[in-house]
């Protein structure tokens, strides 16, 4: 018999919807029962994509003794991390602190009034029955301890996670983290520290942005180094495109096999900007192939984007990590024929050993093919050939932080790759995700067929979503991104900035957790302060509004204890701080016909982390850029501004080109 959770949108909870534990979404109905019936709550937290997640749901909570155990004893809530980001972080920082290690599933143990007196991530069977036996006995035996233990830890996380004192992002800022980022650079391997490792997109953003205002070739060989290794490992799909999760071993060649959203929309970003600095002919095909694999993969009927493949297949009811994308050397032969297949097994470093399980090795490309077109054809029927084994699941959540991320990438690397249809994407799921999860002016967190969802949107729904909307508003020309991202972005301003002016990750008005997030550390994907500082930047350049200016650089410091202490987990906000610093270079570009097009790809060449372009007729309604720039002698201009200050208009490629090079 199905629990609660069958109603839900989240795939990871529709996961556990005939679990015979009996399940609870997070929300006040939960925490009134635990008060009824004076029990505490069991908490678990996980997403669908999580190879951990589904081996302790099958080894646990499919489990009728476990059931046994948790029903009667406890009120069991499982949430989405993707669902609810605030949830997740609030708990997590208790996990941390009270085990010095997160992840997930994340599993801890509430009083009625949500404090935590137990945290862990995953518990084999044996351990969680066990916990679940003495925790019952010590809440019924020794209840004033618990609740004072709660109490405590609770108390001791709102001192401790506080948000930070503001510091300045500056020059300095920026040049002291690119040293430490060298410090720690891994120059065997590409990347930065040892196994696992993540791919540090936000982290290669800074150092091209930092490469292009400084000119500093330590910062871009780091850049050249890591995607250069990463795209040619196993991480990378190199028949299919897209990067895995990350690698389990310092050298990229096993990845964890789910792929997320949020990764390959900011790699698509990085190797895109990567290829307009340098013209590594590498960074191109990955930044295209990582553009196809999410229009194929991960596009929705609806227009958005899911948020993951799944790490696992599920083959005969049993998981299995990485089963769709390994290969041995008999399988090659098998699907190549013996020369063709011992061929690709030599380039694709497919051996009898394996690098896998099972003998089984991923793909990997050290180095370009001596035959590009075989290549291709190899390439083609190894992908036929892969896409008739069973394939990982999808979860298909619409999140809109992730989809505005997908949208600035999919604008960014269009225009940069003058690839149109990649820009249509962008503003198909920028339209989908407006119409269907900005409802009654209030941004939601997530939908699923069509369908919104009840989660409020947390900041980086706004900041990224904004960020999305004005690298569309620079792609297109329409006026109504930019106009969509500043209502977002002064909505953002309203509810997320509390009386002392501390940005906050929820909303004033959104229900009470035992902390209010704050985070300022870039994680996955940026953090929310930074991304809304970022898109913050963006909209004062692009519309003259010091108003908006002023906050970025005040959300911006909120960052700059991060920046300081470690520079790789606050890749985005040195970014965005790189564009404060190089910025704001404006340039409108005014008129119609070949030559407007062609200053407007000499602009869109252009590396400088602080430049906005917009580009139409003349005093087009709603881009205050094109305001009073006039036609030149009839013809196609470039007006080109530097801190609000305009030179003369040029009317030749290679007098804009002088001009953003002087």
């Amino acid at each position: 018999m199905a629990n609660r959770l069958a109603d839900s949108l989240s795939p990871y909870l529709l996961q556990h919807a005939d679990n015979p534990v009996d399940w609870w979404e997070w929300g006040d109905e939960a925490f009134e029962e635990a008060r009824r019936r004076d029990v505490p709550l069991l908490l678990s937290v996980g997403y669908a994509a999580c190879h951990w997640c589904h081996v302790m749901a099958h080894e646990s909570f499919e489990d009728e003794e476990v059931a046994a155990a948790v029903n009667p004893r406890y009120v069991a809530v499982k949430v989405d991390r993707e669902e609810r980001p605030d949830v997740d972080a609030v708990y997590m920082a208790a996990t941390t602190a009270l085990t010095g290690h997160g992840g997930w599933p994340m599993t801890c143990l509430l009083t009625p009034d949500g404090d935590p007196f137990f945290a862990g991530t995953y518990l084999p069977r044996a351990q969680l029955l066990s916990l679940l036996d003495s925790a019952s006995e010590v809440w019924r035996t020794q209840r004033e301890r618990v609740l004072e233990s709660g109490a405590h830890v609770a108390a001791r996380l709102r001192e401790v996670t506080g948000p930070p004192a503001p510091a300045a992002v500056d020059a300095a800022a920026c040049d002291t983290a690119a040293r430490r980022l060298r410090a720690a650079y891994d120059d065997a391997r590409g990347g930065f520290g040892g196994a696992p490792k993540f791919p540090p997109s936000m982290v290669l953003e800074f150092l091209l942005r930092h490469h292009a205002r400084t000119g500093s070739s330590d910062a871009l060989a780091m850049v050249r180094g890591t995607c250069e290794a990463m795209g040619r490992g196993g991480m990378y799909d190199q028949l299919g495109g897209g990067f895995a999760r990350y690698s389990v071993d310092a050298d990229w060649v096993v990845p964890h096999f789910e792929k997320m959203l949020y990764d390959n929309a900011l790699l698509l970003r990085v190797y895109a900007h990567l290829w307009r600095t340098t013209g590594d002919a590498l960074a191109r095909r990955v930044a295209e192939e990582t553009a196809d694999f999410l229009l194929r993969d991960l596009r929705t009927p609806e227009g958005g984007f899911a948020s993951a493949l799944d790490a696992d297949t599920v083959v005969d009811g049993h998981s299995h990590e990485g089963l769709t994308y390994a290969w041995t050397p008999a399988q090659l032969d098998e699907v190549l024929g013996p020369e063709d297949g011992s061929r690709a097994a030599a380039l694709l470093e497919v051996t009898d050993e394996g690098t896998f399980e099972h003998g089984s090795s991923t793909l990997q490309l050290r180095r370009d093919p001596d035959d590009p077109q075989w290549w291709g054809a190899v390439r083609e029927r190894l992908l036929t050939a892969r896409e008739e084994r069973p394939q990982p699941s999808r979860d298909d959540k619409v999140v809109t932080a992730w989809n505005g991320l997908a949208v600035a990438a999919l604008a960014d690397a269009g225009a940069i790759l003058q690839r149109v249809d990649l820009v249509e994407a962008a503003a198909t799921t920028a339209a989908f995700v407006l119409r269907t999860q900005d409802v009654e002016g209030t941004l939601r967190r997530t939908s699923r067929g069509g369908v919104v969802g009840s989660s409020p949107a947390v900041l980086d729904d706004h900041g990224d979503l904004a960020e999305g909307l004005l690298a569309l508003h620079q792609a297109t020309g329409d006026a109504h991104w930019a106009e969509a991202a500043v209502t977002l972005l002064d909505r953002s301003l309203e509810r997320f900035v509390d009386g002392n002016g501390v940005v906050h990750d929820t909303a004033n008005d959104a229900p009470a957790l035992f902390s209010r997030p704050a985070g300022r550390s870039d994680n996955a994907e940026p953090s929310g302060a930074a991304a809304l500082a970022g898109a913050l930047l963006t909209a004062s350049a692009l519309t003259g509004s010091t108003r908006h200016r002023t906050a970025a650089t005040d959300v911006l410091a909120a960052c700059g204890a991060v920046a300081a202490q470690d520079p790789r987990f606050a890749g985005w906000s040195l970014a965005v701080a790189e564009a404060a610093l190089a910025g704001p270079l404006q340039v409108a570009v005014v008129g119609e016909g070949p030559v407007a097009d062609e200053l407007v790809r000499v602009v869109r060449a252009s590396s400088s982390p602080g430049l906005v372009l917009v580009h139409g007729m003349p005093d087009t309604p709603g881009i205050p850029l094109l305001a009073d720039r006039p036609l030149v002698d009839g013809g196609p201009a470039a007006y080109v501004c530097r801190g609000f200050v305009c030179d003369r208009p040029v009317t030749t490629p290679e007098a804009l080109l002088a001009a953003l090079r002087s």
